[in-house]
């Protein structure tokens, strides 16, 4: 068994979101992002099928020109290889499942 929490050790960033791994499993990733008001996500794809959770906040999700808004506690599911972008709204937590053979490393590129 392997255990976490989204609201521990919360550090929001200034220039940037912040990326924290909560913890793998057999087969996924389980990441945390954490963000200011206004900050962004650029334009990016994924190698693997990924799932996003709006824990806490409000964004703005823009996937294929089509801008959906995610408010707390709503979840998504996209395909591998579908660009996407994030905007936060408010302050946001958000948890990223990503698969096991997904990078970490490539999800902190995206920020910088």
């Amino acid at each position: 068994m392997k255990t976490s929490s989204l609201l521990k050790n919360i550090e929001y960033k200034e220039g940037k979101p912040a990326i924290n791994v909560l913890f793998e499993t057999d087969s996924t990733k389980e990441i945390r992002i954490v963000m200011r008001k206004d900050q962004l996500m650029k334009k990016h794809q994924t190698p693997f099928p990924i799932v996003v959770e709006m824990f806490e906040g409000d964004l703005d999700f823009g996937v294929e020109r089509e801008v959906h808004n995610l408010k707390r506690g709503d979840i998504l599911a996209l395909e591998a290889s579908v660009p996407h972008d994030l905007i936060a709204k408010s302050d946001c937590i958000v948890r990223l499942t990503l698969s096991k053979a997904d990078s970490v490393q490539r999800v902190e590129k995206v920020v910088e």
